[in-house]
């Protein structure tokens, strides 16, 4: 920040998550977080037309609910992560990888007709089979997972249209999924729609399954799970959207544990095809159904009398029929953490955000090579790439840019700063390494030095590593740093050094490491009067001293806090500095861990920046549904510069953790009215950053 402060420097700390775009799951433990990206390499007789090309961020990410459970030898779900990525163009590429028996990440690019109609490969354990953008679809056929198979990821495809024609087909059992004795399986993602059986069966003792983040539609028997006498499955059912799917939605006969939540199941008037029943419990189910929304659905809930339902928090709109519930279930939080939306919410969360989306650095469609060469530009240290600076290669984009220009910065320390000027909108830059951590950006510059030319102090801005002035700014997979030494540099008036500074709107960043000490990340407009919005996600921000600050209208969302001792060993700092402009919205910490290795209730979670002394400014920090390390203080807000944090906008709600603790007069809560208001959606109107 341009204010100095008299406390010098900080530091801080972390937490966990489930992909994406508005997953619920805050990781109670930071090392669970598994996010960066594989990237593929030319397997030795792979044919040039299906050469390898970049996994999705989102490739090596690991499942939530029961799919992340410890269980039968198996330490969750993380699919081929470990072993090779290959993109597949052709059904024999697909079959090929996803049936051998060494660990793969599988990246479809390109639609895939089965041959015959209703072929299902079998699939072999420790696989990631995940579609590239839009482009991965199946067509006429699906997957089948069988005995002992474990630790399969299916994700962002769309698997359609082997229907035959007759609605209740008996003959033809052609599956999008099929599991028959398979355990810890991830379904998440898909667009699944039209098969002649099942969308997904989970069948013969199938366990520690999660289906996330799915659109299911257009079918009759849409997900059964059973077809057993034992009573051993565990699954977890969460965000999933039901449209026009007549029954099994799902059914669950004899699982012992069933999670459903926040599904949007929906039978619209007036189709030709009518809802049977919704979510139903059969045999010896124990079926917890909690903030789900069932709109027009024929027999929304219903239950076998030996099996157990306990509802909560769900709304039926214009439903009939049956809805019930009875008997004993099970706590799920007993076996993993995750967090429930607003079962209001649902419609619309799941409208914007299920189903197959986008990687954040996906260039172009598969098969248009052309395209992909015009609008990607290499980075690489050694001169294998068209650039050896980022720099170079952003100055190489021309001014005026209308269409994405992804730059992709091969594994390297690349010591300078980086400026992406205004004129210059949708710029990536997309690291290439395996983890964000192998492609770092650094520089060490901060508030108070002497630039090279003499001309002056950098002041708090000009510290910045990378700067950001244009629109539609996109990063994954990388590392950002100002590695200022306070230490040797106490002599200076200006221990500012920021890492990241944003000063535009629509910056989505994903998958990165930010590190610094104080000021680490600068969340900034182009005016006080100019809107900025940023989604950051899935990343680890490193800082002890207002590391998070600025008048940007920020969500930080499924990230890691890291709290950092200060230079000299000790423990003292602040997490947030919003310097909001009266009427915006300000910084929302959500699904975020925020901790580290410094003394029990040494930090602050935030204090009001009036930047210049502006009293106009109400600076705003809400952090919610979030882990707090102990710490975090118990009263966690604090003034600065004069002016009181009461008189601004600072509040938590749903917190837990150590740090976590009762509303009081020095630490405000949401009321549940109010929460409703300040979620993800409301901070960004009409963008829908990918993901949100």
């Amino acid at each position: 920040m341009t204010e100095q402060r008299g406390h010098g420097k900080a530091r801080h700390r972390r937490r966990k998550t489930a992909l994406l775009a508005g997953v619920p799951l805050a990781l109670a433990a930071a090392g669970a977080m598994a996010y960066g990206t594989a990237f593929g390499v030319f397997g030795e007789d792979a044919r040039p037309k299906a050469a390898a090309a970049p996994a999705p961020d989102w490739a090596d990410d690991t499942a939530d609910g029961f799919a992340s459970v410890h269980a039968l030898g198996q330490k969750g779900t993380y699919g081929g992560r470990g072993g090779r990525t290959v993109t597949v163009r052709t059904l024999a590429d697909l079959e090929k990888y996803a049936t051998a028996r060494e660990p793969y990440v599988i990246v479809v690019a390109a639609t895939i007709a089965m041959n015959p109609k209703g072929k299902e490969i079998k699939v072999a354990s420790d696989k990631t089979i995940v579609g590239a953008g839009a482009s991965g679809q199946i067509v006429g056929g699906g997957f089948f997972l069988g005995q002992g198979v474990h630790n399969v990821i299916i994700r962002n495809l769309t698997i359609r249209d082997a229907y035959q024609g007759i609605w209740n087909d008996k003959e033809h059992d052609w599956d999008a999924i099929q599991m028959d004795g398979a355990h810890h399986v991830w379904i998440d993602h898909n667009d699944l729609r039209r098969m002649a059986d099942g969308l997904i069966d989970s069948r013969k003792d199938t366990t520690y399954v999660t289906v996330s983040w799915n659109r299911l539609s257009d079918n009759n028997k849409t997900f059964g799970i059973g077809w057993t006498e034992n009573t051993t499955a565990n699954l977890t059912i969460h965000h999933n959207w039901f449209r026009e799917t007549e029954q099994r939605n799902p059914s669950t006969d004899n699982v012992a544990r069933a999670h459903l939540y926040n599904n949007y199941l929906q039978d619209d008037p007036g189709t030709g095809i009518t809802s049977s029943y919704g979510n139903y419990a059969r045999g010896r189910t124990r079926m917890v159904l909690e903030n789900s929304y069932f709109q027009g659905v024929n027999n929304p809930v219903i239950k076998d009398g030996t099996a157990g339902l306990v509802q909560r928090g769900n709304v039926f709109a214009r439903t009939s029929g049956r809805n019930e519930s009875g008997g004993a279930a099970f706590d799920p939080k007993a076996y993993y953490t995750y967090r429930l939306d607003q079962a209001s919410d649902v419609p619309a969360l799941l409208k914007a955000g299920a189903g197959p989306r986008s990687s954040i650095g996906t260039t172009v469609s598969a098969g248009s090579a052309a395209t992909a060469a015009q609008s990607t530009l290499t980075v690489a240290k050694d001169g294998s790439g068209r650039y050896t600076s980022v720099q170079k290669a952003v100055d190489a984009v021309p001014a005026g840019n209308t269409s994405r220009v992804v730059i992709r910065i091969a594994p390297g320390t690349y010591r300078e700063t980086v400026k992406v000027p205004a004129n210059k909108p949708h710029i990536t830059f997309e690291g290439t390494g395996r983890s964000r951590k192998d492609t770092v950006i650094v520089e060490g510059h901060a508030s108070g030095m002497t630039k090279p030319d003499g001309s002056g102090t950098y002041g708090t801005g000009g510290s910045a590593t990378v700067a950001v002035e244009a629109d539609d700014f996109q990063a994954r997979n990388l590392t950002i740093s100002n590695d200022f030494d306070e230490a040797r540099h106490q002599h200076l008036n200006g221990h500012q050094a920021v890492a990241l500074r944003t000063a535009a709107d629509r910056i989505r960043l994903d998958a990165l490491i930010i590190s610094g000490d104080q000021d680490t990340l600068l969340l900034d407009t182009a005016g006080k009067d100019r809107t900025g919005r940023v989604y950051l996600t899935n990343s680890y921000v490193i800082g002890n001293t207002d590391f998070v600050f600025g008048r940007a209208t920020a969500v930080i969302d499924k990230s890691v806090l890291t709290l950092k001792k200060r230079w000299n060993g000790t423990s003292a700092g602040y997490v947030t500095a919003p310097s909001t402009p009266a009427g915006r919205k300000g910084f929302l910490i959500t699904r975020t861990t925020i901790d580290g290795d410094v003394a029990a209730r040494s930090f602050f979670l935030g204090r009001p920046w009036h930047a210049g002394g502006d009293a106009s400014l109400d600076p705003q920090t809400t952090i919610r549904d979030s882990v707090l390390g102990a710490a975090v203080k118990a009263a966690p807000w604090t003034d600065m510069g004069g002016f009181s944090w009461k008189n601004d906008r600072f509040a938590e709600y749903n917190n837990e953790g150590p740090g976590a603790g009762p509303a009081h007069g020095d630490r405000p809560h949401l009321t549940d009215a109010q929460a409703a208001a300040q979620e993800t959606a409301d901070w960004f109107g009409d963008w829908q950053p990918s993901g949100a």
